[in-house]
């Protein structure tokens, strides 16, 4: 036994050697950003090149080049340009593919988004595509150029070099490790101690998270104290606008919970001072509300104005970590989003935990079911949406609105709680905001309910999937 695990172990060391051979080939310890546009409708869409630059080193892994996580909506491929050999690839998500499926897009107007994509840096010419799912969900090339690595449009300029860099944890190497990188919004000078201390709340909610706390040593965090000309960020739909580095605003989508920055090129500038590869931006508000787009960004607020739901807080940093880190999709399906069609009729979502069950016997987690769990899988649906029905005529301003909440939420809980099928993984109708013909893995979830309850099985392997393709 003792010889088999010592073979074992030379192999993997003898591929894990032939990987770095390979990463020290095809490319530098540095990154190469491309800013490209995103423009068109629902109907067409274009992309052109903005600018190539030449960055920091580089934070992902130097072995797991080739992606295999089969996550995202667009998928960038980078060619070695003498043998066309592909070299490195990354799944990811953006604004755009989300925006694409509103009201606004479908009414043919045509809007642009800047966007970008991060790979190693190339010792030698390299064709970089962008490819985007088909309505089969395989990737289709929809942009193509050629990227000469000491070309003198390749820009070098330092950025990102205004603010303080500060390290929250470091367990290694970035190549080696998952890094985690905090940017602040909405922080003016005086309001610097509060971010330092947002930051350290963060950390410590992430590591105190199943299953990224059993993976810790795995982790390294850091943070740019980002400083503001205001406090607080862009509220449109109250009129209040306010100078801020990263952009970032409600109403994105018109939708007012919804936290984003159109401003790419600012966030990534200021983010090339450190290595990342996961973006969190702690938003200095007290007003519900977060995102996340996968291997994009996420956002959250950091304050709450009920002190009874400061744990909204907590929630918040997690679930839309799950979207930006892991690709989830939403489970939820009874809160308003500004989607028309996000999930298409007969299409088998790529999110790891929500499934249409295209094949009505079977469904892509069903290694974590138990033999005959029925598909799909019976939970108190018809009282779950009576009683959202009751809530969604409440008015949050009204006083009284949390306490209302708090024991509305009890009643669901103990709902789900009392489900033949709790605890256990299956098909559970309603998910990906339809109440009909999506399904999600289990009654109650991180990525279900506005609680901090724990990430159900399927979520929970997905974000261990990702931490062992970016740390091993």
């Amino acid at each position: 036994m003792n010889l088999k695990r010592t073979l074992v172990l030379l192999h993997l060391l003898f591929v894990v050697h032939l990987l770095h051979a390979q990463f020290n080939h095809f490319f530098e310890n540095k990154t190469l950003r491309i800013d490209y546009f995103h423009s068109g409708t629902a109907t067409k869409e274009f992309i052109s090149l903005d600018q190539a630059y030449e960055e920091g080193v580089w934070a992902g892994s130097q072995t797991n080049l080739i992606d295999t996580l089969n996550l995202g909506k667009y998928l960038v491929k980078v060619f070695d340009g003498a043998t066309n050999q592909l070299i490195y690839s990354r799944g990811y998500s953006n604004i755009y593919g989300e925006w694409e499926t509103t009201e606004e897009a479908k009414n043919e107007v045509f809007r642009t988004f800047h966007e970008s994509v991060l790979a190693p840096f190339p010792k030698k010419p390299v064709q970089v595509t962008i490819g985007k799912r088909d309505k089969w969900m395989h990737f289709q090339d929809i942009f193509s150029t050629v990227i000469d690595p000491a070309s003198r449009f390749v820009n070098r300029e330092k950025r990102g070099q205004e603010f303080k860099v500060t390290t929250l944890l470091e367990n290694g190497p970035p190549h080696q490790k998952v890094d985690f990188l905090l940017l602040g919004d909405g922080y003016a000078n005086s309001d610097l101690d509060k971010f330092r201390k947002d930051a350290e709340r963060w950390k410590k909610v992430i590591l105190e998270t199943s299953p990224f706390k059993e993976h810790a040593k795995k982790i390294n965090v850091r943070a740019i104290e980002v400083v503001s000309e205001d406090s607080g960020i862009d509220d449109p739909r109250k009129n209040v606008w306010k100078s801020t580095p990263l952009g970032t605003s409600y109403n994105s989508l018109d939708s007012q919970r919804y936290i984003l920055t159109l401003e790419n090129r600012a966030w990534r500038d200021i983010a090339s001072a450190a290595p990342y590869d996961f973006i969190y931006i702690l938003v200095n508000s007290t007003q519900y509300g977060g995102g996340g787009i996968y291997n994009q960004f996420a956002t959250g607020m950091t304050g709450v104005q009920n002190p009874q739901m400061d744990w909204h807080v907590d929630y918040m940093f997690t679930h839309e970590f799950g979207h930006s880190f892991a690709g989830l999709g939403d489970e939820y399906y009874t809160s308003d989003v500004s989607y028309l069609e996000f999930y298409p009729a007969g299409v088998e979502p790529w999110e790891p935990n929500v499934t249409a069950l295209v094949s009505k016997d079977r469904v892509k987690w069903e290694s974590f079911m138990e033999s005959g769990t029925p598909l799909p899988t019976q939970w108190a649906k018809a009282k779950f949406d009576s009683l959202e029905a009751i809530r969604a005529t409440w008015n949050r301003s009204e006083p009284g609105y949390y306490e209302k909440w708090l024991g509305m939420r009890k009643q669901q809980d103990d709902l789900m709680k009392s489900s033949h099928h709790f605890g256990k993984v299956g098909a559970f109708e309603g998910a990906g905001y339809s109440s009909k013909g999506l399904y999600r893995p289990a009654v109650d979830c991180r990525m279900f309910s506005l609680s901090l309850t724990p990430f159900d099985p399927v979520c929970a392997a997905g974000i261990e999937r990702v931490i062992r393709f970016y740390a091993e």
